[in-house]
């Protein structure tokens, strides 16, 4: 066992047994225990938290009146904003406008007919923008207040792409397939030279417009790449149909209907002007290319023929044979295995006696032979099985083309050429 030494016997020799602190301050001798405040000890309570009933009634009173003074203060501000006249809108002259160019004051300013004389705080904001944004011309609106009495207006507007014709109405477009009405000398002024777009309807839903102008972007720009500039050449596009693109192109002496489906419209547009030429001359009535294949490409012609040609590098259309149209076409009849011409089948008439009578000569006896003394007569016999498994073939190639024709032929007419503004500002 070890004898334990108190703290007192720990000292050293000559060390004081008590230090004392010479700024005479006891609270740093508190943690041995001596006089002053204990680190345990509660920490005082903050001013705004008294510790008596009498102060927090205090204190309560007091936060009342200043709520009670703001709400007060507020109540005056508003009514002097309210009752001033340097707030008012006094007139038209107060509502200042910034990028107006087809849209004129006079289609703005009615939208904002309800706030003359009005506080110029108390004009709704976002309602007038959303009015503004409802003119068809005006994409993006935005409104501000002025102090002390203004309101001003900028605007974003539309920027038309295509032209469109409804009817006899000819109008603009533009990319989200909103309408736009523009007067006739207006467009000639403009210089607008854009393609005429069709099948934009203005009953179809807003969605609906949007995706079938988007399609038409995508064409204008892959034809437009690396400055090509191939548009130009585009006289009408019809959007009927939101996955195919039938664009008029303009040819010597009339216009060619090509059917460029919903992609690869720079492939395909270069496809059709390496074989337009030579198309042109094979098919004198050709009216209509259909490019949406790829090993071959669809002809028709005015008359309602329809021709296959091989598409480039495909190869020959010895398993796919020309596409003709069934309904002036009849079928070829079907020939014998022998490969002559069968013969007319001629009606008979049934004699008393039991002989056959017929129209046909009658055949040349031929030599006797040693055991038979009656002559032999010349007979056509029945088609072989051969021969009826080869016109089921032709049958079926017939019923096949039939239906490759009636899949081609399902098209609205050609569109009408483009419109006279168009034509003369350099389309």
């Amino acid at each position: 066992m070890q004898q334990s030494v108190p703290r007192s016997g720990r000292a050293l020799p000559g060390m004081p047994l008590d230090m004392q602190d010479p700024d005479g301050d006891d609270a740093a001798r508190s943690e041995w225990g001596h006089s002053g405040t204990s680190r345990f000890d509660a920490p005082p309570r903050p001013w705004w938290r008294p510790s008596s009933t009498v102060g927090r009634v205090f204190l309560a009173l007091a936060a009342l009146v200043v709520l009670g003074c703001l709400g007060t203060a507020s109540y005056l501000l508003k009514t002097y904003l309210e009752r001033d006249a340097r707030f008012r809108i006094t007139g038209a002259g107060n509502i200042q406008a910034a990028g107006l160019a087809e849209v004129t004051r006079a289609e703005m300013l009615p939208v904002f007919g309800e706030d003359i004389g009005r506080n110029v705080f108390f004009v709704p904001l976002a309602e007038r923008r959303k009015q503004l944004e409802a003119i068809p011309w005006v994409e993006r609106a935005t409104v501000m207040r002025v102090l002390p009495d203004q309101i001003r207006v900028q605007v974003v507007e539309r920027q038309p792409v295509a032209f469109t014709r409804q009817g006899q109405q000819i109008g603009l477009v533009d990319a989200n397939g909103v309408l736009l009405t523009m007067p006739a000398g207006t467009m000639a002024e403009r210089h607008y030279s854009f393609p005429v777009v069709t099948g934009i309807d203005p009953g179809d839903p807003a969605a609906s417009r949007k995706a079938r102008m988007a399609m038409y972007a995508r064409l204008m720009a892959e034809l437009d790449a690396n400055n090509q500039k191939f548009s130009e050449q585009i006289s009408e596009i019809d959007l009927t149909d939101p996955e195919d693109a039938r664009v008029l192109m303009p040819e010597q002496g009339e216009d060619i209907l090509a059917h460029f489906g919903e992609d690869r419209f720079l492939e395909r547009y270069q496809r059709y002007k390496a074989h337009i030429t030579e198309w042109r001359q094979q098919y004198p009535k050709l009216a209509a290319v259909d490019l949406r294949y790829d090993q071959q490409v669809v002809l028709e012609m005015a008359s309602g023929v329809t021709k296959a040609e091989p598409a480039t590098g495909a190869e020959t259309s010895a398993a796919k044979p020309p596409v003709k149209d069934l309904a002036n076409d009849p079928p070829a009849k079907p020939k014998p295995a022998s490969g002559k011409p069968a013969a007319k089948a001629v009606p008979s008439k049934i004699t008393p006696g039991g002989a056959a009578k017929g129209k046909t000569p009658p055949a040349k006896p031929g030599p006797k032979s040693a055991g038979n003394s009656s002559a032999k007569v010349k007979t056509i016999a029945a088609p072989s099985k051969a021969a009826k498994s080869k016109a089921a073939k032709e049958a079926r190639k017939r019923a096949e083309a039939k239906r490759v024709a009636l899949y081609v032929n399902r098209r609205k007419p050609s569109p009408a050429p483009r419109p006279a503004v168009a034509a003369t500002e350099g389309q």
